[in-house]
Parts: structure tokens; sequence; C-alpha cells
């Protein structure tokens, strides 16, 4: 066997058709193809899943005991693999508890950096805290006070402490001590017993009266220690003229303690910076930085009455909203009214509740009746005590769902740590202040920061790693986050990308890594950082298999893997492979050779407008990095969002307009960023965003049913003569309900196994073999094909088996046009990619009677497309356009962007930096604009230029 190679022979898993593929070792390699030719199917379902079996397998006994739950690719032989990695483009975690900072480890150097040269200073004086030693604390006062000064030590008792403290005098004259400081004055400990128990007062222990000189060091030596072992580790040294006035003051402690209000600080370690550990979390919050509370807006509708239905999720009949009625009544108002329209107190009482008692009478179904009298606790605290007190966690689910939002812990104002671990600083700056710097600012502050020869032998090998891990995460694009950044937040491609700076701090050689589309969300400023990131992560020793499509990658590459002719069942073949340089040369079957040669192209269509007056203005936007923007969108246009990763698109689109539009349009309870105002409303009559989420979590779902054209399949066969003999109606046809689907499988066609903390796996049921449906509808049949074959079908078999049935015919052409005749009718959504979903979303909508008033939102729809899915996608969002909608994109595709009727260009740059427009117009006018954005978008134009 060469051990320079990876050799595949015999993949047939899902659509592959039993190829042969070698992949050189040591090497950057594509695999690339059209949107369902096979490729994820290849690099993570056959070669990763066989490389991680074979890292279980070279681990330990303990892992290989879990080799049987994972499912084996089906592969006739592979030589040659390392154990692999997979680099996958899914969220990082949904733990709230993560953050960029503790994926990347970065937090946890950061954290031992702070234990060992952080400076804690007092929470309550903001001075430094102080720590000695007796013999430091002795040379300190030879230090601080000049000789033959009169010093009195004292030893501290008690700070602005209630009580008689007669125990502790006692224990004073018991122990030999003659005088004793009681709120400024020294007393004799003869002269006096108790103090007065209501005061707060100041006591301090004078253990000694001596002058400074040299031959009295081993009498101060000895009353500080003294001192420090009376006053729970501190010591108050005063010096004092003749008239027995004090001339200067100064504390000392063998505790790290505030030296002038004596605030004491816990043991200084790496866990007082952790918000995941009890030691550091913020004790009202518990390190999550928020807390889920019932939110006031979500229990009442205002714009109707108590009567009509105003308590959300309470009906209008029940034991609470009768209550709430006689409460309105008490006030003098009418339950029959709005909620608007009544006084503010109204409202306000039916959320808080009343201080005084109320009389309350509530008639049940069977007629009776019963009256009380009582303070009425309000909704907010009524969800709130429910929420603490039951034991179900259905209702606790329940009211979380309905009623409850995350807001920041006032505590520690969302910054998870105690106040302590808050105290601690380098430079100034505490950990939490580094966390939500940039990476960029976060890295320049560490190359400047100043420390002292020790400070710096302790923390070189700590500073050594933080920086070399904060420059993987800059030359991945990623300089605009911050590590307190949580992982929840990220997007698929920045999830990708810190997992991928991650590895490279890892440092691991002779793996075989696979990446999932690295480019998702990257600018095409920053490719070229990311390709040299491959490139490093390759020079390593490793193997780096990436499927991709974007151009400047697999031209950086060192080999490639074309999977076609087609897409689904049209593919799965190899087409060509070898190094990337003979497929830029020559490769007449390869459809990504002739792109990347310039012999096919993506071009600018041709626009058919419905001219529209209004636009929609969004004011004010501040969420995020934006800073406080106004953004007016042309209606009836293909507008593009485009800037620099991190610049605040998806800020400004997703997070602001979107739910704003929800909201606004129906009423619904998304809690968009943060605006003033939406202009144009009148103008649009539904918001829809078009994403990439699968069209359904189970096999159950599929194109058919997505679709709706199962429905008028069923149909079809409920009219069949045989159906009508037997009785059966159309919903005998469904695998959802009873009736005509297996039972065995519930109407799946596979059984899941569930695997623990593994993925659950299906299998194809043994009772119906896979085709959903019982013996006796399966011989009902339309033309020779019962309803399982439909569904068998591809769309290209089923648009020529249902030619001439208009309403079936009609939405299969819609899949068609959008690319996606080679998907079966009945293909499981969990077998769907990304990119096949939106597109299934697409045709949905389509099929859908327009008014011509909608706005469709997408986020970045060319993820996992091929460029010749791209120039299909172009097509239909086009026809979406014509037919008078507006459809806004999130894109950094330039074929995307160069076909858009206007452009909206955030930046300039990422993070704190970005957040403006900088540039709006058509793609002619933002060519000439000078952004980043222009740059990319001049060459794309002049190329079209030169074709045409």
């Amino acid at each position: 066997m060469d051990s320079k190679w990876i050799r595949i022979k015999g993949a047939r898993e899902h659509n592959l058709k039993n190829i042969d593929v070698e992949i050189p070792k040591n090497t950057l390699s594509v695999i690339t193809g059209l949107s369902g030719s096979g490729k994820s199917t290849l690099a993570l379902d056959t070669i990763y899943a066989e490389g991680q079996r074979r890292y279980l397998e070279s681990v330990s006994s303990y892992a290989r005991q879990f080799l049987g739950n994972l499912k084996k690719p089906d592969v006739e032989l592979i030589e040659g693999l390392s154990p692999s990695i997979a680099i996958e483009q899914k969220s990082v975690s949904h733990n709230p508890r993560s953050t960029v900072g503790t994926i990347t480890e970065i937090y946890d150097y950061i954290r031992v950096l702070f234990a060992r040269v952080g400076k804690a200073y007092c929470p309550k004086c903001n001075i430094p805290l102080q720590s000695s030693t007796v013999d430091e604390i002795a040379d300190n006062i030879y230090k601080n006070f000049k000789e033959n000064a009169r010093l009195y030590i004292f030893a501290p008792i008690a700070k602005e402490k209630k009580g008689e403290f007669k125990k502790e005098l006692h224990s004073m004259k018991v122990s030999g001590f003659k005088r004793v400081e009681v709120d400024g004055v020294i007393y004799d400990l003869d002269e006096i017993d108790s103090l007065e128990k209501s005061y707060r007062h100041n006591i301090n222990l004078l253990v000694d009266r001596v002058k400074l000189r040299k031959d009295n060091f081993e009498r101060i030596f000895e009353a500080v220690e003294l001192s420090l072992k009376e006053g729970d580790g501190f010591v108050e040294i005063r010096e004092m003229d003749s008239e027995e006035n004090v001339v200067s003051s100064q504390t000392f402690s063998e505790n790290l303690a505030c030296p002038k209000c004596g605030y004491s600080f816990p043991e200084i370690n790496p866990k007082l910076f952790s918000f995941n550990s009890p030691y550091g979390a913020c004790s009202e919050c518990h390190g999550l930085g928020f807390k889920l509370e019932i939110e006031p807006e979500y229990i009442f509708d205002i714009n109707k009455s108590l009567e009509d239905g105003a308590a959300l999720n309470m009906g209008k009949d029940t034991f609470m909203v009768s209550m709430m009625k006689d409460v309105v009544r008490s006030l003098g108002e009418d339950p029959s009214k709005p909620l608007k329209n009544m006084p503010s107190k109204v409202l306000n009482t039916l959320l808080y509740g009343t201080d005084k008692e109320i009389d309350f009478s509530f008639s049940k179904r069977n007629g009776d009746s019963y009256a009380f009298t009582r303070e009425f606790e309000g909704m907010v605290n009524w969800y709130e005590r429910r929420y603490k007190q039951t034991d179900s966690r259905d209702i606790r689910e329940w009211i979380e769902r309905n009623f409850m939002i995350q807001k920041t812990c006032q505590t520690c104002n969302g910054k998870r740590l105690r106040e302590e671990a808050l105290s601690v600083r380098i430079d100034g700056y505490n950990i939490f202040d580094l966390t939500e710097m940039p990476i960029s600012e976060i890295k320049l502050f560490f190359d400047a920061l100043k420390l002292s020869d020790f400070e710096m032998e302790i923390s070189h090998e700590l500073l050594r790693e933080i920086n070399r891990r904060l420059t993987f995460l800059i030359d991945v694009g990623l300089d605009y986050l911050t590590l307190g950044r949580n992982a929840t937040t990220l997007s698929g491609g920045e999830s990708q990308r810190v997992r991928l700076a991650t590895q490279i701090g890892s440092g691991l050689t002779g793996v075989t890594y696979v990446l999932d589309e690295p480019t998702i969300g990257l600018h095409q400023r920053d490719n070229d950082r990311l390709i040299n990131t491959l490139k490093k992560l390759r020079d390593l020793d490793n193997t780096v298999i990436v499927v991709e499509h974007d151009e400047n990658v697999i031209r950086s590459s060192d080999y490639i893997i074309d999977l076609g002719l087609g897409a689904g069942v049209n593919g799965g073949r190899v087409i060509f492979q070898g190094p990337t340089n003979k497929l830029l040369e020559n490769s007449n079957k390869s459809l990504t050779g002739k792109y990347l040669r310039g012999e096919k192209r993506i071009e600018i269509l041709d626009k058919k407008r419905v001219e529209k007056d209004g636009s929609l203005k969004i004011i004010g936007a501040k969420h995020n990095n934006l800073k406080n923007i106004s953004v007016e969108i042309p209606l009836g246009k293909f507008v593009a969002i485009t800037g620099v990763s991190g610049s605040g698109k998806s800020s400004l689109i997703m997070d602001t307009l979107y739910p704003a539009l929800q909201k606004e349009l129906y009423n619904s309870r998304v809690r968009p960023g943060e605006y003033e105002k939406i202009e144009g409303l009148k103008y649009i009559d539904s918001v829809i965003s078009i994403d990439q989420s699968p069209i359904g979590r189970t096999p159950r779902s599929n194109p058919a049913t997505y679709t709706g054209v199962f429905d008028y399949i069923r149909e079809l066969f409920a009219a069949t003569p045989e159906a009508k003999i037997r009785g059966y109606d159309k919903g005998r046809f469904s695998f959802n309900v009873k009736g005509g689907r297996c039972e065995a499988c519930k109407g799946h066609g596979v059984l899941k196994i569930e695997m623990q903390f593994l993925p659950d796996v299906y299998v194809t049921c043994d009772v119906c073999k896979g085709k959903r449906y019982n013996k006796e509808t399966l011989k009902v049949t339309y033309r020779g094909k019962n309803i399982s074959d439909i569904l068998e079908m591809t769309v290209d078999e089923a648009l020529d088996f249902f030619k001439n049935l208009p309403l079936i015919k009609n939405v299969l052409e819609l899949l068609q046009d959008v690319g996606l005749g080679y998907i079966r009718l009945g293909q499981p959504a969990t077998t769907l990619s990304g990119g096949e979903a939106q597109r299934i979303k697409l045709t949905s909508e389509l099929r859908k009677k327009s008014t011509g008033n909608t706005v469709y939102i997408l986020d970045e729809p060319t993820t996992g497309l091929h460029f010749e899915d791209i120039k299909k996608l172009i097509k239909v969002l086009n026809i979406l356009v014509e037919k008078g909608n507006t459809v806004i994109v999130i894109e950094h595709e330039m074929d995307i962007i160069k076909n858009a009727d206007y452009i909206i260009d955030l930046g300039p740059e990422g993070g704190e930096n970005g957040g403006y427009i900088v540039a709006s117009g058509t793609p002619e006018e933002i060519a000439e604009s000078g952004t980043y954005t222009a740059y990319y978008l001049q060459q794309v134009l002049l190329k079209e230029r030169i074709s045409k």
C-alpha cells in the first residue's frame, strides 16, 4: 500500500455510484460538484465517518466500546486513512455558557494569567490590595516612618459594628493588654466593660507604643506579630506627635486586603475567573449573565378587553380572569373595555397587584358560586411564584415559553463573574474588559503589555499561547469577534472558523481534516487569509479535504475531485480527479472546469420590474454594532445587503428588520433589535424568511408534503375505481394517520434507534420494507403505480408521469425550475442539504398566488450551491421580483450581487469598527464607491463587459 495516498474503493453511501477515489496525503484537496451530487456524502459520511472509527480504535479500549454504535460507511475498502476530524457548518454549542474564549481555550489561558500576575483592587475604595509577611511589614515600617517617630501599634478589632463587645473587652484584659481605642478615644481597659449596644463602633486594640529606632526592631517585630494575631491579619501603625495627634497612619495585612477599609479578598486562583465555577460565578445568575424573568408585555393583549381574551394563554372564563374582572370593577372601570382605553393604573394593578383587599366572587359551571376577600397578587407575581414553586417541568416550560424573556443580570450587569474577580486587573483592565474587546484589539493589548522581569518569567508561556491562538482567529477572518461572544449567537460559518482556528492551535499532525464549506459568511476580502490558514493546517503534515464551491479556494487547492454529472440520482459519479491545474487546463465533462475556465458564466439577467413608488425605511437601528443608522430599501426590487464579515448585515436584517416586520404585520411576540421606527409598512402585506433550515426534523417530512403536491396525488388515488370500491378516501393514502399506513413504523418507512449520546440511527422498517403503507393500500394503483412507487419517483420522472394533470404538473415544473429535478418526491427531509431545503421553500412560495407586496428575506442563499445552482437560484429570485415582490438577500457571492437592482453596503470593518452604511445604490454605483465590496465588484463587472 502506498502510504502517500488515501484510496477509497467501491463507495456506495447514499447516491454514490460505487466510485473509486484517490486523494494524496498532506495536500489541500477540494471536493466539488452540483448541489446534491454527493460531495458531503463522500467527505463526511464516508471519509470522516471511517476516520472517526479508526480514531476510536486508536485511542483506548474504553473508546472502542462505542464503535458498535457508529454506522460503518457503505464502502468496499479505504486505505491510508488517518484519524479524522470534521469541522462542519453547524453551531459550535447550544450551551449558553460557551463563548468564543472558552471554545478556543484562550479564556482558560487568560484566567491563569490573571491569577498569576493580576493586581487586586478594593471593590469599594478602588485602591490596590496588599498582603505582606511580618518581615515585610516590619521592614516597611522602617522605610515609611522617620527615625525616632513615636509609633502606636494597633490591632483592628471591629469596624462600624454594633454591639456591647463585653466578651472582647474582657478577653483583652485577661490577655494583659492595657489600652483600647473606641470610636477615636483611647481608654484604659480597666475603665470600660461594655459599649452602647445600638451604636456602630470602631475598636482598635493598642498593642504597643514605641519609638522607631534600630535597637527596637525586635520589639516592633513582636508587636506587629501580636497585632496580626489579635487583628485577624491586620495591623495599623500610627505616627503620633507630642500632643497625641496623628501625624500619619498606615495599615498592613498578611491577608490580601484593603489597607483603607479592611475589605478582605478571597484566594486568587484561576477558578476565581471562571463563570462556570461556583467559586467565580455571579451568585445571582450563576455565571450566565442573564436571568429569565416574567415579561409584562407577554401577559396581556392590550388591544382586547378581559371579556374578549386580553389575558393571553388563559381563556376567557377562568378563575383568574374572573378575579381580574373584579379588580377592574373595583377601580371603577368596565371589563368589557379594551385595556389600552383604561387608565394606566388599571394595567399596572393587574400586573403587579394591590396593597388592599378586594371583594371577589366566582361562579362555577354547575351554578354554584362563592365569594372571598383578599389582596390581588398581580399576574407578574403570580407567574413568578408558580414558576418557582411548581415541581412540574411542563408548567415551568410553559411559563418560560409564553411569559418569560432573558434579561441582563442586575447584580453583575451581564459580566457573569463575582465582584472580586472583576476587581483584579492587568494594566488597568479586568478580565471582562478584555473579553469584550474585538480580537484584533485584544491582540494589540497583549503585544503592548509591559510586565516586570519577574512577572514575565511567570507568564511568558501563557502569553505566547494566547497570542498564537488570537493570531489563528485573526487569520480565519474573525478579528471582529470578541472572546466573550456567546457561542449560540455565532453563524454556521463563524462557528466553523472558530473550530478551524482551535484545531490549528491544537498543533495536531498526521490528521485528516474534513471541512464543509469554510467560506460561509466570509467576504471576498477575507478569503486569502482563510486559504492561508488551510495551507498552514496542511503544512503541519495533515491532509485537508474541503467541500467547497468558492472559486478562490478551488484555484488555491492542490488536488480536486469533481462529482456529477448531475445531482441526486443523477450524481454520485467522479467526473474528474487530479491536480487542480489539470482541471483548469482542460476537462470537457466537468461543469466546474467550464466555469473556472470561463467557458460558462453567470450572466446579468435582463430585468422586468413592476415600478413601485414606496420604500421601506428603518430608522435609528442600534442593535449590536449598528451605529444608529437609517436605511431605505426600495420596494419591488432585488436588494443585496453586503459588507465584510461582522459589519452588521445580520444585525440589521435578521435581528432588526425581519422581527420588526413580524411584530408590526402579524403582532408577533418576537423582540427585534433596538430601532426608533419603521416607515412604509402600508406598502407591504407580508414578510417571509426563506432560510436553509430543514423542511422537517424527521423522515416523515418530504418535498411532496411540503410543496402540497402530495395532496393532489392523494386525491387522484382516492378517485381511482379500486379505491372507490374499497371505500378509501384521501386520508387512506396519508402516511401520517392510521388506516393506510404501516403501523410497525407509523408511516415513516424507517425505525428510529436511539443511540444515547450519539445521533439517532434510522433503519428500514422490516415489515413494509420502507414503503410506508400496508399491503392493502399498496394494491390501489394509478397507471400501474402504487402510492409508494410515486413517492420513489424523482421530480423529473413524476413530471413525465403526470404531464397531463395541470395541478400536479405546475408544482413539479417549479421544482424542476429551481434545479431540483433529481430529488425524489418522498425523499426524507433529514437527507436534504440546506440548499435543497431552501429551494423547496422557494418552490412553495412560487406556487402561491402572489399579491406582489411580499418582502422575502434570504440569508446567504448560495451556501452549498455550485455555479450552475447559483444561476438557477438567481432566475427563481428574479421571478419573485417580477411579480412585484421585494427580495432582500444578505450575500457575499459576487454573481448574486452583480444581479441585484440595489445594494446596501455595510462597514467599513467588522465588529465595533462596522455598523455604518458605507455605500448604497446600483451595482455600477457601488463599484465606484471605494469600499471593499466595490473592489471585487469592479473586477466582476469588468469581466462581464469583456465577455460581451
